[in-house]
């Protein structure tokens, strides 16, 4: 589905971390995510991305929360190139049923631009605020792999009829399917190396994980042993990361930070963990990845909504990685 080129998405704006609380109103907060969402596609990003979050962090602040897939149904009208992503969906947010009604839609009215995130959740605040059960990890990833398996079969059967341990369905019906084919790609997102990933292995085009080199490296080949246990080539999977970037042209400019990312981590460890540095050392970092195996990065802009970061990263450091061919 996937060819190994490097591909760099990244995330628009839409509030969860609070970083459009300093622009007054919701339509001004709104309108700066929307015309972020547009420099994106003309700075030649591969995909836009949203959360799928309705509370701030690190705590809820009654600060606005662009919902995902109302942001994706708008963004997906005033776009016409770059793909539409969810780094990643809550399962248990939405039944399977009505989300592969969701996805169909997103696909259909995008022109076939949907990369369908998903991931088992896990901000319990949410959950209990929005009067949502939260099951323990095993169960919520157990919900994870059968919902996957059933927006797939609503995605391409004519209808669906599921008898699983967590959801029954009776001749689900699906339409109109989505355009791309066989399907839209499924990223499914976290770590978990028992669990998660054997999903993954069984169900994904693409596996988004973090953390370290080392640990980035860990996490592939507990992948390969899963995708070996299922029959699976795990060369068929795109593995991404979704790190922070925040790049400025001078150590100088750098310092000026003095608190690292939405967590107020050490600055130090902060720039070790992330794409944090000049364009070069960015690029150093990016290479870093690459050849361990990574063809995917999806940062968040820590310095929203100012755009610095977000077209350094497309005009100094993207061309070393990604062809014309593979930006669109």
């Amino acid at each position: 589905m996937y060819s190994n080129d490097v591909i760099f998405g990244v995330f628009m704006p839409q509030g969860w971390k609070m970083e459009l609380s300093s622009i007054e109103g919701a339509e001004a907060k709104w309108q700066t995510s929307v015309d972020i969402a547009l420099r994106a596609e003309e700075l030649g990003y591969h995909s836009i991305w949203v959360y799928d979050h309705f509370h701030n962090v690190p705590r809820p602040a009654h600060e606005a929360v662009f919902e995902c897939w109302t942001t994706m149904a708008a963004i997906s009208q005033r776009t016409s190139r770059i793909r539409l992503g969810q780094m990643v969906g809550c399962n248990g947010y939405r039944e399977p049923g009505l989300l592969a009604k969701i996805t169909s839609t997103i696909d259909v009215i995008s022109g076939g631009r949907l990369e369908w995130g998903i991931g088992a959740g896990w901000y319990e605040n949410e959950f209990r605020g929005y009067g949502y059960s939260f099951p323990k990890p095993k169960d919520r990833i157990g919900m994870l792999k059968e919902s996957v398996e059933i927006v797939k079969s609503m995605w391409t059967q004519t209808e669906t009829t599921y008898d699983g341990n967590y959801y029954k369905l009776v001749r689900a019906n699906c339409d109109p399917k989505p355009l791309q084919s066989p399907h839209p790609p499924i990223w499914i997102g976290g770590g978990g190396e028992q669990l998660t990933l054997r999903v993954v292995a069984e169900h994904a085009d693409c596996s988004n994980f973090g953390g370290s080199p080392a640990e980035w490296q860990r996490k592939r080949s507990i992948l390969k042993e899963h995708c070996a246990a299922v029959g699976r080539d795990e060369e068929t999977i795109r593995k991404t990361w979704s790190p922070e970037v925040f790049i400025r042209s001078t150590e100088k400019e750098l310092a000026e930070r003095t608190t690292g990312g939405l967590w107020g981590e050490p600055v130090e460890s902060w720039r070790e963990g992330n794409l944090v540095g000049t364009p070069e050392q960015v690029a150093e970092k990016i290479k870093t990845y690459v050849d361990l195996g990574c063809t995917g990065f999806i940062p968040w802009c820590a310095d929203y909504p100012d755009t610095e970061s977000m077209e350094r990263l497309a005009t100094e450091v993207m061309p070393e990685f990604v062809t014309r061919s593979s930006a669109k």
